[in-house]
């Protein structure tokens, strides 16, 4: 694989890489000292609001290739951590993912992982895995709001299950190692139905919900809610005692921001 092309706004770096067999990834680097990077070529997971995932799914990366991402930049970017949260599904790769992340934790990289927890036996070794953080993403619990957002059918309750077995027995200090991560998308989870189901499971847990302003790209058909109505989201949560992180603002470029990572970038 190599380096193929840099973008790179007031905020973000954004990297693309070609495999060898042609395809395209990329990873991009949060101006402070994280390496965001992908796991696969497209993603089959398909959430219907992020571009990765939009054109289907190819393939698998090597543990190789995910490694690279961070050996092409190293030596002209300061990385202290790496956010395995790019292009792909890390559950559904996890072997090639257990493997890159001994050899970043071996060069004293701080590694956190996202995932929607699927399929529930990688999810289940992520979970167990010497990680730095896990993010769930959920975005949504009942079945008619996950139908809209996910276009793979797969159980969430199994993965809530999976999620509960690992973190129930866990002390308050390690749990703080995992977080929900929910996307706000206008009049789809941003009810007060929706929002109360999320502060219970939060609040019962003891688990901060990372929750995300979102970043519109060409083939969703979803809307950002309104900086009105992320803030009154965000005092919902918290009222109902929820420790709460919100988006910054690397996360919310344009460029290399969630969700909008894609794998035909020109």
């Amino acid at each position: 694989m190599k380096l193929k092309k840099k973008y790179q706004s007031r905020l973000n770096n954004l990297f693309v890489y070609e495999t060898k067999d042609g395809y395209h990834v990329e990873s991009v680097f949060y101006r402070g000292n994280t390496l965001c990077i992908s796991t696969q070529v497209g993603c089959p997971v398909g959430c219907r609001f992020c571009a990765s995932g939009s054109k289907g799914f190819f393939r698998n990366l090597s543990s190789e290739e995910i490694k690279l991402q961070f050996s092409l930049v190293e030596k002209i970017l300061p990385i202290k951590g790496i956010a395995i949260a790019g292009i792909g599904e890390p559950a559904a790769n996890a072997e090639a993912v257990l493997e890159s992340l001994t050899f970043f934790k071996e060069k004293g990289l701080k590694v956190t992982i996202t995932t929607t927890g699927f399929p529930h036996a990688g999810f289940k070794q992520l979970l167990s895995s010497e990680h730095d953080g896990v993010t769930f993403s959920i975005h949504g619990f009942t079945s008619e709001v996950r139908k809209k957002l996910f276009k793979l059918d797969f159980s969430f309750q199994k993965a809530i299950s999976t999620f509960i077995t690992h973190i129930e027995p866990l002390s308050r200090t390690k749990r703080k190692k995992y977080q929900i991560g929910y996307l706000l998308l206008k009049d789809v989870n941003d009810s007060e139905k929706e929002l109360k189901k999320l502060a219970e499971f939060a609040a019962k847990y003891r688990l901060t919900v990372m929750l995300m302003m979102y970043n519109p790209v060409e083939t969703s058909p979803f809307e950002p809610v309104s900086g009105e109505k992320y803030e009154k989201c965000f005092k919902f949560l918290r009222k109902h005692g929820v420790r709460v992180t919100l988006s910054n603002r690397f996360r919310t470029d344009p460029l290399g921001g969630c969700g909008t990572l894609t794998i035909a970038r020109n």
